[in-house]
């Protein structure tokens, strides 16, 4: 099996003045290809810190990170960027897309954005990818004028776009309706099964969390269960 994350004594303190905040300690966590894992927890469990560490947007106090094979421990802003935006994928609870471009743009970006334009080769994978989330016919639609359920549908396509070796979701379902919700999980799930593409999952649903081969639960900055369990298809 590929490992895809080996995270190893991930601390996390937060210092104001001379006072500090401990928000994780000590945790020691691995994701292999094709895993899709549930991250639970109550707010202020340290969820949110630890996917953003994970996502190379916030730098650990202590601790090692591996990410498909390499040690980023060392990397400079420039060089996590540039691995962040290569080889993770991210969708978010608020869809964070562009208003002002197309459904399509918005999928091509993570790949467009640091080639300076949109290929050929470019629009066609956006293209494949909108009609694989059922959005065929909302390709040339401006974001502005898409449903929540919709707008999250292009966020996981977005997600996609760069063939990432691990998709970091944060409650990607708690804005939804419960039938758009539904939609959107089926979606990962079967994104999970036919691609192999894995998934780590924040969310306080537990609905979501029995969707998945694993649940992870962090209580005030610990792990405190790793379960594993086998999921219908």
């Amino acid at each position: 099996m590929t490992r895809v994350l080996e995270a190893q004594g991930i601390e996390k303190v937060f210092k104001n003045g001379d006072e500090e905040t401990r928000v994780l300690n000590g945790i020691d966590l691995t994701l292999d290809k094709g895993e899709l894992v549930a991250l639970l927890g109550a707010s202020g469990s340290g969820k949110s810190t630890l996917l953003s560490i994970i996502g190379l947007l916030l730098r650990p106090t202590a601790g090692s990170l591996t990410l498909s094979g390499e040690r980023i421990d060392d990397f400079s802003e420039r060089q996590r960027a540039q691995f962040r935006n290569r080889r993770l994928g991210f969708v978010f609870q608020f869809h964070h897309l562009l208003p002002d471009f197309t459904a399509l743009e918005n999928v091509a970006f993570p790949a467009a954005a640091p080639a300076g334009g949109i290929s050929r080769e470019m629009r066609a994978r956006a293209r494949d990818l909108l009609t694989r989330v059922g959005l065929e016919d909302r390709i040339d639609y401006p974001a502005t004028r898409l449903s929540g359920g919709q707008k999250q549908r292009v966020a996981i396509a977005r997600a996609l776009m760069n063939r990432p070796d691990l998709i970091i979701a944060d409650e990607p379902t708690g804005n939804l309706d419960r039938e758009s919700a539904e939609r959107v999980l089926a979606l990962m799930r079967e994104v999970n099964r036919e691609d192999g593409a894995t998934f780590l999952i924040c969310t306080h649903d537990e609905g979501v969390a029995a969707r998945c081969s694993r649940q992870l639960t962090l209580r005030d900055g610990k792990l405190v269960s790793n379960v594993s369990r086998t999921i219908d298809a």
